[in-house]
């Protein structure tokens, strides 16, 4: 097996569902699992590094992020200059001159063809303009934190869990002016409370421009077409937050329960141009609602805050998160003696998500045998894992953000408001093992524009004599 191919095999088994526990010595095998699950991938030393400190001792450090040191990661994203801005900064400076543009444009010709979304320096279109580039550099700023943080921050947990929570609450940066709210949405409404409270974070979402656009709940009146800009009540925010975001499907909600939380969110909107949260009183059903029984009197702003007070509280959503939190960490079928203990622990912490995780990660079930190897990585962890596993210098990201778009996991493109699936029967078949195979000989090669990974001597020699393992194909 020529030495590229040989990587690249060594490379599938390392980051497809975790390190060979049969390569690994006995002593370090529950190390390895831990930073498969824990982390996008052990990196070379982790190992070394994690039995010094003693694996507990290394997962509560992981579980108190802010107690890490994290500068390096910080000094790599210090060049992408949307991250820090707000979202009408955002909207003003970056999107809505390329979006003014582009009214201008049809209303000049309103003939021409529209090219399709992402097409660029193709037969139909000119090269960007400064105008056009400024706006893309909204999302291929997210791309690259997204994949810089996964591979280099050393709060891994805590990078773990923001896409999880990101993935719970999922937005689609391709509708519409949501691309404009998602760095202050990750930012404000996800990273804070990623192991704080689960009612903070929830609120926090319900409130963000991001959620409000995304599910069309800031178009909601109670006053239908009368009020500017609304069809009438809309149900889309009130069915995720009860489905996906709390309860779960079978979480004992009734149609009568959608349409009365969505009676209680009328009146959440954005105010414009200001891009954030406000609430229009004008537009609020004022009736008496009942949500899973509980009598909620007209209180404006506060019914809505009421419902999330009410779902945020109730069995069924703490099964639901345990469920969840224990399939992304143990098995995409995990021990029900486990969800209970972790179910029961965010019922009595009212939330408390670092002590939900911390449940899980030191139970039993997340260190026995079974749970090796027991999970499939999707594309990002996959590639996350790879380039950690090769202590790869990443110089730009968006290459290999093209290979998670190719793999089917664009980020923060993930279309139905479910999120991408968690469990291998979504990420394993024919097509997806060619796509990792493909990008594992390409890394192993050096063959990905913006990424190095270090040869050894004889390895580099062999490329600049030209031999044929090394090639590009």
């Amino acid at each position: 097996m020529t030495r590229p191919f040989a990587l690249a095999f060594v490379l599938l088994l390392s980051a497809g569902a975790g390190m060979p526990m049969q390569a690994a010595a006995p002593d370090d095998a529950p190390i390895l699992h831990a930073l498969n699950r824990l982390t996008y991938g052990p990196r070379p030393g982790d190992v070394e590094r994690v039995k010094a400190m003693g694996l507990q001792k290394w997962i509560e450090l992981q579980l108190t992020p802010s107690r890490i040191d994290d500068r390096g990661l910080e000094a790599r994203l210090q060049r992408l200059e949307t991250l820090t801005l707000d979202s009408e900064t955002i909207q003003r400076e970056y999107t809505g001159p390329a979006m003014q543009e582009r009214r201008k444009r049809r209303l000049e010709n309103p003939d021409a063809v529209r090219p399709e979304p992402g097409m660029r320096n193709g037969a139909n279109m000119s090269p960007m303009n400064e105008s056009q580039r400024k706006s893309r550099e909204v999302i291929t700023d997210l791309e690259e934190a997204k994949l810089l943080r996964a591979v280099y921050t050393d709060r891994q947990l805590e990078e773990v869990l923001v896409d999880f929570w990101f993935n719970h609450f999922n937005v689609f940066a391709g509708k519409g002016i949501t691309r404009n709210f998602i760095s202050e949405y990750e930012r404000e409404a996800i990273r804070p409370y990623v192991l704080g409270n689960f009612r903070d974070m929830l609120g926090a979402t319900a409130k963000s421009p991001a959620m409000l656009f995304y599910l069309d709940n800031w178009l909601s009146s109670a006053q239908g077409a009368q009020a500017r800009r609304s069809s009438g009540i809309n149900e889309n925010y009130a069915r995720e937050l009860l489905e996906l975001h709390t309860l779960g499907v079978d979480g004992g909600y009734t149609q009568d329960d959608i349409v009365n939380v969505a009676k209680a969110f009328t009146g959440w909107t954005i105010e414009r141009p200001a891009a954030a949260f406000r609430f229009a009183p004008g537009r609020h059903d004022r009736s008496e609602k009942v949500v899973l029984g509980q009598t909620i009197k007209p209180g404006g702003m506060g019914e809505g805050e009421r419902v999330l007070d009410i779902v945020a509280a109730h069995p069924s959503t703490a099964r639901h998160i345990a469920t969840k939190l224990a399939m992304r960490f143990v098995s995409d079928n995990p021990p029900a003696a486990l969800i209970d203990r972790a179910a029961a622990t965010f019922t009595a912490t009212k939330g408390d998500l670092r002590e939900v995780v911390k449940v899980i990660l030191t139970s039993k079930e997340f260190s026995s045998p079974d749970a090796y190897r027991a999970k499939v990585k999707t594309p990002l962890e996959f590639v996350a894992s790879a380039l950690r596993a090769t202590g790869a210098e990443v110089r730009t990201a968006l290459p290999l953000a093209r290979t998670l778009r190719d793999m089917g996991m664009p980020v923060y493109f993930c279309q139905p408001p479910t999120g991408y699936d968690e469990t291998a029967t979504t990420w394993v078949s024919a097509g997806a093992l060619v796509s990792r195979m493909n990008f594992a000989v390409d890394l192993s090669k050096n063959a990905i524009r913006g990424v190095r990974v270090p040869l050894s001597e004889e390895q580099t020699l062999a490329m600049k004599i030209g031999a044929p393992e090394f090639q590009r194909q």
